[in-house]
């Protein structure tokens, strides 16, 4: 990581006082929402499902979700950001550009909390589609919906894991272990930052990031390919932009992401996976496995459908489930998925397609601006005019591909002339050299 100047700031106005006094607000107003917490299965419901050999459907309805308490009062929690909204209003304004997103973020917060009210109905996935997306979308115009783009990478993928030479390393390094390397990592980029890397046995995952910290399931096993993953998709790129929105000094809501900017967030960081050699087709292959499994939930399968799926992509059972449970969880077994894990793939794809067109445009300055907070695309514009009058501050922290913007725009350059190419009759073209 390297560091970038900060703007002069030059003592608040009444206007930027304003603006962070509304943005306080919905960064308090969004503490107590804990999606991933109030939507898991615990422990027991995996223990019921192994004890019945893996036969029966997981014992989960929406009476199921009553015991897990959200830890607010929804109705209270969506007029409190019913009336900052109107506030902003009040005292921002109908146009002004921070008044429009502080706004959508509210609004998006509301959504959130009938999200978490529907746990176990329909309107739960409804919303989920809402907020992160279906596998029916389409990225463009007359371009392949992200259902399709997992099929397309899913045949290339299954070529790659056939080769010999390409198999991963052993995972023979322990969470414990790993929470030590990470740790070292953490601190050199980030010293004095008080940012950490920690155990913890609540996470389906292998590893997450929070506010300041990156979790690892405790009995998780890694190999060094994992943590060089592990470090430039969340140190380099969460825990970065997490700080990068902290330091902010008005728009403090750049420090915690509403869905819309999990999008944006996983697909820099995917991308950051690719752009360091780091990521695998293995690795590749388990973010495609989760978009082909929620488009299968939204075609109609159900847990144990899913739970096949997993089994006959030679995955254990353990695995399997931990994997299918992602798709089901805050649903129920027969009902439609959550669908958050499309973020990674969608992301990666709606992130590199606004590099490759910032360079286009002769713009590539806007790209680190990605890393400011936790931003949106839909909002960059407005951003590159925010640091440019001193009310957002630029990055902090930049991976150092994102520091040489020569480099970065001149592998760029040659992308749109790239994807113009017929890919088909570059195979005819080249069957006989490869």
């Amino acid at each position: 990581m390297s560091s970038i100047l900060h703007n002069s700031v030059l003592p608040p106005s009444g206007y930027l006082i304003e603006v962070k006094t509304l943005s306080d607000r919905i960064v308090k107003a969004q503490q107590p929402i804990r999606i991933l917490d109030a939507i898991k299965w615990d422990d027991s419901i995996k223990q019921a499902f192994f004890k019945a050999q893996c036969k029966n459907m997981p014992l989960v309805n929406a009476a199921y979700y009553t015991t897990r308490p959200l830890g607010f009062d929804p109705a209270e929690k969506k007029l409190e950001f019913y009336q900052i909204e109107r506030d902003l209003v009040r005292k921002l304004g109908q146009l002004n550009p921070l008044s429009v997103i502080m706004r959508r973020i509210c609004r998006e917060y509301q959504d959130v909390v009938t999200m978490l009210e529907g746990r176990g109905s329909q309107t739960f996935s409804n919303v989920s589609q809402e907020l992160y997306g279906s596998s029916h979308d389409v990225f463009h115009v007359g371009d392949p919906t992200i259902a399709d783009l997992g099929s397309m990478m899913e045949s290339t993928l299954q070529q790659l894991l056939k080769l010999d030479f390409l198999t991963e390393e052993a995972k023979t390094i322990t969470a414990k272990d790993a929470v030590v390397l990470l740790n070292e990592k953490i601190q050199a980029l980030f010293p004095g930052d008080g940012l950490r890397a920690m155990l913890s046995d609540g996470i389906l995952a292998d590893a997450a990031a929070g506010t300041d910290y990156i979790k690892l399931r405790a009995d998780a096993l890694f190999n060094m390919r994992d943590l060089r993953v592990l470090e430039v998709h969340e140190i380099w790129v969460h825990l970065g932009t997490t700080l990068n929105g902290l330091a902010q000094p008005y728009c403090t809501f750049l420090g915690k992401g509403p869905p819309s900017a999990t999008v944006t967030q996983e697909g820099l960081a995917v991308l950051m996976e690719i752009l360091t050699f780091s990521s695998t087709p293995n690795r590749l292959m388990r973010l495609i496995n989760r978009v082909r499994a929620i488009t299968l939930v939204e075609n109609g399968a159900d847990f144990m459908d899913i739970f096949r799926f997993f089994r006959e992509k030679d995955m254990s059972e353990e695995d399997s489930y931990l994997l299918s449970s992602r798709v089901f969880r805050g649903s129920t077994p027969d009902g439609s998925p959550f669908t958050k894990d499309l973020t990674y793939i969608k992301g990666f794809v709606l992130t590199y397609n606004f590099m490759r067109l910032a360079v286009s445009k002769g713009k590539p300055d806007r790209i680190p601006l990605l890393f400011c907070g936790k931003t949106m695309l839909e909002d960059m514009k407005v951003l590159a005019d925010l640091v440019e009058e001193g009310t957002v501050i630029a990055p902090r922290f930049l991976p150092p591909q994102f520091t040489d913007l020569m480099g970065l725009s001149a592998w760029l350059s040659f992308s749109r002339f790239m994807t113009s190419m017929n890919f088909r009759q570059l195979e005819q073209d080249y069957a006989n050299v490869l």
